[in-house]
């Protein structure tokens, strides 16, 4: 497959995309020299890797925003919601497990996002849409996971980053939980900490990377990590979070990142594609030769520059995601061009934001499903129907 009148979203250079497997095979300013290949022509868009999610916990984004105030830290936040929300709470748990994660890939690849990191158990998905990263020591934080420094020093897995949430407050308990993290990391495990609101440059150079989540942070502290300071001692990469603190969109998230200016436009972006891959050891986060085909193509606003218009992009800007060289949504305005090529594939028609899109998969049934549980669940897209194409 070749991809055709593209411009890159970090420097605005016009492309086109050879896709051999599941493959970057070539990109070039004009390629003419594979007439057999099959051809699909974009008019004025945007390209740019699939988003990395670095943190959100997939089977927990059927719960709504919980939370009425501003906490100290998340312990705090932890012992409120299950005392004022439990009603809440206990009607999601009811979903199984199995359809609250489906609907937690489907919100990301809503987003364009091919690779997202799951923090929690490990999940047994088959033929998932995207790639759902799990080659982690995970541990929740020191005030909830039991026996926390024994398994930070369990040494069957000292190859294995240890990603745990962390000074995720305001108070000096939330600092002071990230000297203890470093102090007992006995193995000099690579540590990826999440959050970090509490944390100092002093601190960060003893994390490999550290995972912005500021739409959460904001949410339940009013404040978010000094991402400004801490990038000069470590990497920064970018999360949402579960629905749980923040919306389904990482648009919104990304969005309010860029306001706050504590990176730099590069770095913002970089935190979602190549500094991301970097710290995870993955072959994706780059548009070049050899690297996986997780691609996104969103439509160009106006006479926007590159990086202004893929920071303007919504879901329903997106008009083709693609991973590991398999397209996985695209826009209805496609649909002619791409039948053929699809031939036998599932996909659903939905409607997002006014616009058409057909994405991979049943959505209407797992819908269906879920609102067999959740009647009142607000989903952000509608379901026309399903079809093989």
């Amino acid at each position: 497959m070749i991809l055709h009148g593209l411009k890159l979203a970090d420097s605005g250079h016009a492309v086109d995309i050879r896709i051999n497997g599941n493959k970057i095979d070539k990109i070039a300013t004009k390629i003419t020299d594979d007439i057999t290949a099959f051809q699909l022509y974009f008019d004025d868009a945007i390209v740019f890797p699939g988003l990395i999610n670095s943190h959100d916990h997939l089977d927990f984004n059927l719960f709504p925003q919980l939370g009425n105030r501003f906490y100290k830290n998340y312990t705090q936040w932890g012992t409120y919601i299950h005392q004022q929300f439990k009603h809440e709470i206990a009607e999601v748990l009811k979903v199984p497990v199995h359809l609250r994660t489906l609907w937690g890939v489907y919100k990301n690849l809503l987003c364009g996002v091919t690779t997202v990191v799951n923090h929690g158990k490990r999940l047994t998905m088959n033929n998932a849409l995207i790639t759902v990263y799990e080659d982690t020591h995970d541990l929740h934080s020191a005030a909830f996971e039991k026996a926390w420094k024994l398994k930070l020093n369990n040494p069957l897995k000292k190859n294995l980053p240890v990603v745990i949430h962390t000074g995720e407050g305001t108070d000096e308990a939330a600092a002071d939980e990230i000297d203890r993290l470093i102090y007992w990391n006995k193995l000099h495990r690579h540590l990826i900490g999440i959050h970090a609101v509490s944390m100092t440059a002093k601190q960060a150079s003893n994390f490999k990377g550290i995972v912005w989540c500021p739409e959460s942070n904001y949410f339940l502290l009013n404040k978010t990590a000094p991402v400004q300071q801490l990038k000069q001692h470590t990497d920064v990469l970018f999360g949402t979070d579960s629905t749980l603190t923040s919306n389904w969109n990482i648009w919104d998230h990304i969005a309010m990142a860029r306001k706050t200016g504590l990176l730099s436009d590069e770095e913002l972006y970089h935190s979602l594609n190549s500094t991301a891959a970097k710290i995870w050891n993955i072959n994706t986060g780059d548009l070049y030769e050899g690297k996986n085909a997780d691609i996104v193509i969103a439509c160009r606003k106006g006479n926007s520059n590159a990086l202004d218009s893929f920071y303007e992009v919504t879901p329903a800007d997106l008009l083709l995601v693609m991973h590991e060289g398999s397209i996985r949504l695209f826009d209805q305005q496609f649909f002619e061009q791409l039948a053929r090529h699809l031939r036998g594939r599932h996909f659903s028609l939905i409607k997002i934001n006014g616009v058409f899109k057909y994405i991979e998969g049943n959505l209407g049934e797992l819908i269906e499903l879920i609102v067999s549980y959740l009647p009142a669940f607000p989903f952000p897209v509608e379901v026309i129907n399903h079809q093989i194409l």
